[in-house]
């Protein structure tokens, strides 16, 4: 798994093997969740961290 802060909705679409188009869905999902936990985001890109716990379950120590 790659270490940059935010994954790009292109990763997510290549990674779960989804077209684009869901994979912005996903990525605008995953923001909404976040900004309703008090945190900023970037549209298109969502937050790595939160995006492995979603998919994965992977937690990292921090």
């Amino acid at each position: 798994m790659n270490n940059t802060l935010f994954v790009t909705a292109g990763e997510i679409a290549k990674e779960l093997g989804i077209s684009k188009p869901f994979a912005y869905k996903l990525a605008r999902q995953m923001n909404e969740e976040l900004e309703a936990k008090g945190f900023l985001t970037i549209a298109g890109r969502v937050s790595r961290k939160y995006y492995e716990e979603k998919f994965y379950g992977i937690t990292k120590a921090d």
